[in-house]
Parts: structure tokens; sequence; C-alpha cells
């Protein structure tokens, strides 16, 4: 059982700018709601270890270079359209208690349950409404677990790691290598007159609203499945050699076993859902440090006979042309596409088809990057997945290469799929 001991509002410890932040149509139709992630900290034994007043003083320092995070999220009063109100109001941080030691985290993975425990809990991710809350909460053992809510129109996963790495530099006094945000969304406003050159019927709410064999989260079960260097190294053989990215191969398996373990007829299409970064592909880039969600999802689409008859090559090579399908034009006239639709609308995604996928790596983005002054994490994960049909790829430091591969499926689906994923990679190694 958790215990709530304290609650505090942390603001900017100093004056930070007040105005509003226009959202771009990519983020309006990013993910809605709070992302919850954890950092879990063993021990040093030491009588100081993670002081709260520190941790708090570290946060308010953070607040002043992102500042939009001790905002809140508002409408524009003239066109309704959601924005960040930079008010400087503040982030609540809670301090908690668990009866619980590093141990019960050993196979840590996402639920419900875990979300409550260690991850505060907003009313509404709707307007208006925080941008961040923050739980620490220290274990019987001595560990501590930070547990992060962040709206995600604040922000990706790249422009999260890089609030982390600036809050824990606070935390050690190490300030002289953190670079600044960019915050101007205005880069990513529609062209006049728009230039729609692509075909974007995919970008409807149809794949995550599909009644037939979808799955609530209520009806999903998740596992942190491990895969070691030589497992990947493997993979990598069996979908065209070292060439192929750790994330191509590994998908690509993780997707062909999906099919076998959720039972799906041969003739059946099943499509991969891909989130795109597209800092690097537009021209101009995006400043390295652009705060947003410059993302948009592609797909690879095949019939699950071919996927599942085939090499993992095949597989591979579908991952491999959905991706270099996205190019600026392309990012461009999705934006164009997106103007005159009811972009919220858009966003309130419901179940995805059990005959769909979606892939998120962040095995390019430091997670890991969170030292508050007594050492990396020895956990960084999501702490609740919405629904059935979520696949996260994450570096693992203490693997030496390895990677975590959290899954999200049906529950009568997952026994059979956590067996055929080590299954298939040692019998094509035999």
């Amino acid at each position: 059982m958790v215990e709530i001991t304290q609650s505090t509002v942390v603001t900017p410890s100093e004056e930070t700018p007040k105005h509003n932040i226009w959202l771009s149509n990519l983020d309006v139709v990013a993910a809605r709601g709070y992302t919850p992630t954890i950092y879990v900290y063993p021990s040093t034994g030491r009588k100081d270890f993670f002081p709260v007043d520190a941790l708090k003083a570290a946060l308010a320092k953070a607040l002043v270079v992102f500042y939009p995070l001790a905002g809140r999220l508002n409408r524009d009063p003239e066109t309704g359209r959601p924005e960040i109100d930079c008010t400087g109001e503040g982030v609540i941080l809670f301090t908690a208690s668990l009866d619980a030691t590093l141990d019960d985290f050993k196979d840590f993975a996402p639920s419900a349950e875990m979300r409550k425990k260690l991850v505060p809990v907003a009313d509404s991710a709707d307007p208006p409404c925080a941008m961040m809350m923050l739980q620490m909460t220290r274990l019987r053992c001595g560990g501590v677990i930070l547990g992060f809510a962040i709206h995600h129109y604040t922000f990706d996963g790249r422009g999260a790691s890089l609030f982390i790495k600036t809050f824990s530099a606070f935390a050690r006094g190490d300030v002289g290598t953190i670079p600044s945000p960019f915050f101007d969304r205005t880069l990513l406003r529609s062209r006049s007159p728009p230039s729609i050159s692509f075909d974007h019927s995919d970008y409807t709410p149809k794949i995550f609203q599909s009644k037939a064999h979808s799955s609530t989260s209520a009806q999903v079960v998740c596992a942190n499945l491990k895969l070691t260097k030589e497992q990947i190294h493997s993979l990598k053989n069996l979908a065209g050699g070292e060439r192929v990215s750790t994330f191509r191969a590994v998908v690509a398996h993780v997707w062909k076993c999906t099919c076998i373990a959720r039972g799906l007829a041969s003739n059946v299409e099943t499509q991969l859902l891909l989130p795109v970064d597209l800092r690097g592909r537009f021209k101009p880039p995006l400043p390295p440090t652009y705060i947003g969600n410059p993302t948009m999802r592609t797909k690879a689409v095949a019939k699950v006979e071919e996927l599942v008859s085939n090499t993992l090559e095949y597989g591979a090579n579908l991952i491999q042309r959905a991706v270099d399908n996205i190019t600026d034009e392309f990012g461009r006239s999705l934006i164009d596409h997106l103007e005159s639709m009811d972009l919220e609308a858009l966003c309130k995604r419901g179940a995805m088809s059990n005959t769909s996928l979606m892939a998120i790596s962040w095995l390019s983005v430091p997670m890991y990057d969170a030292d508050f002054g007594w050492g990396e994490p020895i956990l960084m994960a999501r702490a609740q997945m919405y629904g059935s049909g979520y696949v996260y790829l994450s570096r693992v430091p203490a693997m030496d290469g390895g990677i975590s591969v959290i899954v999200g499926l049906e529950p009568d689906s997952m026994q059979c799929f956590k067996k055929i994923l080590y299954e298939e990679i040692e019998e094509k190694i035999l």
C-alpha cells in the first residue's frame, strides 16, 4: 500500500517568460493525455540518500529552463485550440512511501496497479490541466522511485529525456553542458496555401476504434522481455545481416510472433504502425533540441501468411520501405492535410484492432541519462500501457548491448507470444 506523506507545489526558482505556446497540428494529434514513466534507484546506504529538499531545489531550477512545464494546458479563447499557457504556476511534487523492495520490481511490467502506486493521476488531461506531476516514492529497502506524469502535448520521448537530463544535472550540480531547449513550434505551421501531395487517409481514428477483435486497457497484460546482444545478432543475420538496424530486426520478429500468438487467419491483413521522428527529415532539419511532437506514423502492411511464411528479411524490408517513405515533403503534406481536420477528434483513440501493432523505439534516446547524484537508474520504463498491441524497445545499460522489449497483448495471446519469441530465435540458430 502506498502512503502519500506530503504534497507541495514547486515553482520556478526565477521569474520565467509569461506567454502562450501555440501547438502544431502534429502536437494536437499526438497521443493524448499523460505519459507515465518511472525511474528506479537503489539505495546507497547513506542517510542523506535522495533528500527531498534537494530534489525540490533542482526541480525549481529545471523549471526555469523548461518553463512551459510550470504552466497549464488551456485553450485559445478565440479558436478553442489547445495551447500551453506559460503561467509559472508550478509542478505538484508528491512524496510517498511504499512497503516494497527493489526485488519486487526485478521483473517489472507496466500495469494500471503500478501506475496508481508510483505515478500521480490527474483528474483530467483536458484543458485546463497541469503539464506535469511528479511523485518520489521511498521503498522499505531505502530505494527510491521517481514517477513522472507529463502531458504528451508538452513533448515526445526525445524532449522528455532532455528535460530529465536537465533536471538531474541540476541535482548533481553539473550544469555546464545543458543544451537550451527550442520551444518555437511555429516551424511546423501549415503552408499557405496548403499543398497536399500525398494520400493521408491513414490519418483517421478508425485503426484505433475497431469494435471487433479489439482490446481495452482492462484486457491487456504486459511483459518486459529481454534480448541479449547475441540474440539480437542472430535476428540481424536472419533479417539481412549487420546492415539491418536492431529496431528493424527485432520488430520484424515481434510482428511475426504476434501474428502467430494471436492466431490470425492466414488471409487477414496485418499492419505495423511506426512513429517516425521528423527532426532530421525536414529540410532544413529542426533544431536537435526542438521541444514538441515532431513525429508522424507510417505503416507496413502484409498478409499474415506472407509475413509468417517468409524469412525475417521480408518483414524487415517492409519496415524499411515504410520508414523511407517519410520525407520532408511527405511531412509537410501531412501537416497541411491536418489543417482541415478535427484534430482533437482524431487523437481520441480507442483500442487497436488485434490485427495491428505499434512499435515505438527508445533505442536512440538516452533514457538512462538520469543521474541525480546517486548513479543512473537500474530501471526506466513506462508505468502503464493503455491498450493491447503496443511495443517499446529500449536499451538496458546493465545488459552490455542487450535491450528490453516491453509488450502489451491480450491475455490469451501473451503466453504463446513469450514462448515463441525465444523459440523462433533458437530454432533459426540451430
